[in-house]
């Protein structure tokens, strides 16, 4: 299995960016889906979380600001950022809790980060 993140940049304080991730490989089911940021010098921060059913979960700090969607025929997941802030400045990781492989419990798989950077 493999995750696939895209949609990082550069903007200014006050767009947008959106980041997609999707997954690949021998994929019965996925449980929960994550998006993390670390930025330099600073501990990796849970963002926001979609579980099954449709359930999320958002840090303070981006509540109202950000939205996270999940897709399930394609086994994506997608961050809407608005209203971005410098101190959005961080990589942006995708995890997710996948049912692969006959396991009765799911495996965490990570994508490499994609850089998202707010100018003031």
């Amino acid at each position: 299995v493999q995750l696939q993140a895209s949609g990082g940049g550069l903007v200014q304080a006050g767009g947008s960016l959106r980041l997609s991730c999707a997954a690949s490989g021998r994929i019965q089911s996925i449980a929960a889906m994550h998006w993390y940021r670390q930025a330099p010098g600073k501990q990796r921060e849970l963002v926001a979380s979609v579980i099954s059913g449709s359930r999320t979960n958002y840090a303070d700090s981006v509540k109202g600001r950000f939205t996270i969607s999940r897709d399930n025929s394609k086994n994506s997941v997608d961050l809407r950022m608005n209203s971005l802030k410098p101190e959005d400045t961080a990589v942006y990781f995708c995890g997710m809790g996948i049912f692969d492989s006959g396991r009765p419990y799911p495996r965490d798989y990570w994508g490499l980060g994609t850089q998202v950077t707010v100018s003031s």
